[in-house]
């Protein structure tokens, strides 16, 4: 457990959503003519998703993934495992890989390369945050909420030993 004077806000709720809100209208634009399906990377990125999903206005379905690349430790294996896969076949799709955060690139390049093989029609990547310092796999991202630096943060959607999921904002945690 943190403690209060160790979480800092980052973004504040009402930057997050009108950034969210920006992006669904972007988004709603360049698939203008097409149906989306929306993936998102659980748990980290439920909330995101749910908020961006309000602002999309064109034909969309959604569909989850749960990948891992950690396990039980706190430094990532560097190899990506799937627990839990797709409901439905995504071929001929045009697919957005809704993230919270990313990082290395690992996951999302692994990712993004599993369901193109799977027969996906297109695939992009949209992300809350992202934090380019870390990239040890290179990986596009078209939709990115904020550029960050190297921070640990928490808060919307994003947690602390699955704890502060439920703030209403990012923040990080300062360094003792």
């Amino acid at each position: 457990m943190l403690r209060e004077d160790q979480i800092e806000v980052m973004i504040d709720q009402e930057k997050l959503e009108n950034r969210i809100a920006e992006l669904g209208k972007q988004i709603s634009e360049d698939y203008a003519d097409r149906e989306i399906e929306m993936i998102c990377v659980l748990k980290g990125g439920a909330m995101f998703m749910m908020q961006l999903a309000k602002s999309v206005t064109i034909p969309m379905t959604m569909d989850f993934m749960v990948l891992s690349s950690y396990g039980n430790e706190l430094i990532s294996s560097g190899e990506v495992k799937i627990k839990k896969d797709l409901d439905e076949s995504i071929e001929g799709k045009h697919l957005l890989i809704v993230e919270d955060i990313v990082d290395t690139g690992r996951t999302l390049s692994f990712l993004s390369n599993y369901l193109l093989k799977k027969g996906a029609a297109s695939v992009q990547i949209c992300t809350m945050l992202d934090k380019p310092s870390r990239r040890v796999v290179p990986v596009e991202v078209k939709y990115r909420g904020f550029e960050i630096q190297d921070e640990f943060v928490l808060g919307y959607g994003l947690d602390y030993g699955q704890r502060y999921r439920n703030l209403p904002y990012v923040a990080y945690v300062k360094q003792a």
